[in-house]
């Protein structure tokens, strides 16, 4: 992955203060992902696309997660660490972007869904089924092709759908990244998912403010363009800062 600028970094802060979470979602996977057609990005499926934001996480800002929660029970403050890395390199899926069921005289493929498809069927009546609908690729009973589209997912059985759902999971285990975590008051588990998507632009705008902050007092005290304060390294602009601070 190649490290984005702080040019590029501010350009997308910028780009994602008018979107809404899913637009920001995709800014920070462009950025993330520069190698890839922008177009393709939403299609990618959604753990690959986690796995790539945790990667873009730790190369931006390091390993290690803050993570606070509360306790479901007790409603306690609960904090702990994540390593990001880590998390990147387990979400990933096997490469395989279509899944493939065989039972009960059922052969169908299923393409792994993106967040495109996701933010599609949202606001559909029956969500589950539409994603089914949207994503099936293929579907036969009993060597008889079945129409792809609604008619096919609603005409799979149950246990058909859970077969799909269990490869899908197997396949993209980042999709659904859901944290159980003991509280060490009362000792009762909570869940809850990590959106790593809101959890990094919450920290990208923080960072695009101080660095904005800085060029702002390094351009005051030195009359440099922004350009030329952000090709600085962050070591030499706190060095600068220091000495505007002791004049």
């Amino acid at each position: 992955m190649a490290i984005t600028g702080a040019a590029e970094l501010l350009a997308a802060w910028e780009a994602g203060l008018a979107e809404a979470p899913v637009g920001r979602a995709l800014l920070l996977h462009r950025a993330a992902r520069p190698d890839v057609d922008a177009g393709r990005l939403p299609s990618v499926p959604v753990g690959e696309r986690e796995a790539d934001l945790f990667a873009l996480r730790r190369a931006l800002f390091g390993e290690r997660m803050q993570v606070r929660l509360e306790c479901a029970e007790c409603g306690a403050d609960m904090e702990f660490e994540l390593d990001a890395g880590q998390l990147a390199g387990s979400l990933g899926g096997r490469g395989e972007h279509v899944v493939r069921v065989q039972q009960g005289g059922w052969d169908v493929e299923f393409r792994l869904p993106g967040a495109a498809d996701l933010a599609a069927v949202a606001r559909a009546a029956d969500p589950r089924t539409a994603l089914l609908a949207r994503c099936l690729v293929s579907a036969t009973h009993d060597g008889s092709a079945v129409p792809a589209g609604e008619p096919a997912a609603r005409e799979l059985p149950a246990a058909v759908q859970r077969r799909i759902a269990e490869a899908v999971e197997a396949a993209d285990p980042g999709a659904d990244l859901t944290l159980n975590v003991a509280c060490p008051e009362c000792g009762q588990a909570t869940r809850a998912e990590l959106d790593i998507a809101s959890y990094l632009w919450t920290e990208l705008d923080a960072w695009a403010r101080d660095v904005l902050l800085d060029v702002h007092l390094l351009a005051t005290a030195y009359g440099w363009s922004e350009p030329e304060i952000l090709a600085l390294s962050p070591l030499r602009r706190r060095y600068y800062l220091e000495l505007c601070a002791d004049v």
